[in-house]
């Protein structure tokens, strides 16, 4: 059984691959005696009702007139899961951030000799600089008895903050393949963008930043249609890059050809995943901010589909280059061009095979949380 303390300032029905991650996981762990400390947000009510385990909800939003504005934030995790970590007996605490969860973590688990378990996905490691938010990050990871990383470049980023090897252990994130599969009703997803039967459609989606290579991509697809591909591009997410995005389509001349639809809802992103014949994300790095990992290629994965990747961060554990898709250099259109049109031929459906076969082998959550419940173990049997 495992009795846990976990603080994530991300949780469903918040989007986003940590609080999918946090609420999928540690539903299979356990049940009421699995402690979540998490934020207050529309609709979680509706969330907390149906699952497993214990969900704790807190006002966690920042204070503008405070200095820094985070305080209460950082005060209200500490005074909630202090209280129960004293009067529950917690096997350990976990932390899906460094900040702000892992150094509230740190300080209530050095105060109830309970051991602390960070999580790192990457992301916030390389946008922070070297100031004070990057200096406490690096205290708190330091001083965790576990750094769960999120993949081979994360644990690599890491090891260069000085964090000890033996005290990282690599978990990647994973995907609830009973959603994400083959075989899902597509019908009415080509018809409401009037995307011909032979038309090539390629899928993408994220939050709208510059490091995902949305904008690369609007690029490379008009230059394979002046090339006579007959190709479909579609955009979901919202973000800071909307208007650059639209300005960039119209700039190339390709309304008809990419489409950009805003956000999709959770039924029908597996069905853009079933629909189109590839999925895309060139990442690329921007000024110290690269991907982590990327949960959607995995997400695509498990409904067949190879992907084109960027070869900046992490996405070399979720996309294996000429196996189950292609990472390229993200900053070089050509590159991106003559990727896609590989992965739109015979070559790209057997790397979607083989990307669903390999997703099913080692990304399904119930993998993920039987790596997650051996740490716990092993942790165990090394403070027993």
């Amino acid at each position: 059984m495992n009795r846990l303390l976990v603080l994530t300032e991300l949780f469903l029905p918040t989007k986003g691959g940590t609080a999918v991650w946090a609420a999928e996981v540690y539903k299979r762990l356990g049940g009421k005696e699995i402690h979540i400390v998490t934020a207050d947000v529309p609709g979680a009510a509706a969330v907390d009702a149906v699952h497993p385990n214990t969900i704790h909800r807190l006002n966690l939003k920042r204070v503008p007139w405070l200095r820094p504005e985070s305080l209460a934030m950082y005060a209200r995790f500490f005074i909630k899961s202090l209280a129960l970590a004293l009067t529950r007996r917690f096997d350990a605490i976990h932390a899906f951030r460094a900040l702000p969860e892992g150094l509230v973590a740190w300080a209530v688990a050095r105060l109830t000799f309970r051991p602390v378990v960070i999580y790192a996905h990457g992301e916030e490691l390389t946008t922070w600089g070297r100031g004070g938010k990057y200096k406490t990050m690096r205290f708190a990871l330091r001083h965790a008895d576990r750094v769960i990383a999120n993949s081979e470049h994360t644990r690599d980023t890491l090891l260069d903050m000085g964090i000890d090897a033996a005290r990282i252990a690599i978990i990647y994130p994973g995907v609830d393949v009973t959603v994400f599969r083959p075989g899902l009703d597509t019908a009415g997803l080509r018809e409401s963008l009037d995307i011909g039967p032979h038309d090539r459609l390629v899928f993408s989606v994220g939050r709208l930043s510059r490091r995902k290579g949305f904008d690369q991509m609007v690029r490379a697809v008009a230059q394979l249609r002046d090339e006579g591909l007959a190709l479909r591009y579609v955009i979901a997410g919202v973000g800071e890059d909307a208007d650059y995005l639209d300005s960039l389509i119209e700039e190339h001349n390709v309304q008809s050809v990419v489409h950009r639809i805003g956000a999709v809802s959770e039924a029908d992103l597996p069905r853009w995943m079933n629909v189109c014949d590839v999925f895309a994300m060139p990442n690329r790095e921007i000024n110290g901010d690269n991907e982590g990992f990327g949960m959607v290629f995995i997400e695509a994965a498990a409904c067949g589909k190879a992907s084109l990747a960027g070869n900046a961060g992490g996405t070399g554990s979720a996309v294996i280059d000429g196996e189950t898709g292609l990472r390229i250099e993200g900053t070089h259109i050509s590159a991106i061009a003559n990727g896609l049109a590989r992965l739109l031929t015979d070559e790209g459906e057997r790397m979607g095979m083989a990307a669903i076969e390999r997703t099913q082998r080692e990304f399904a959550w119930e993998k993920v949380a039987e790596k997650t419940s051996a740490l716990n173990r092993a942790q165990q049997r090394s403070r027993s």
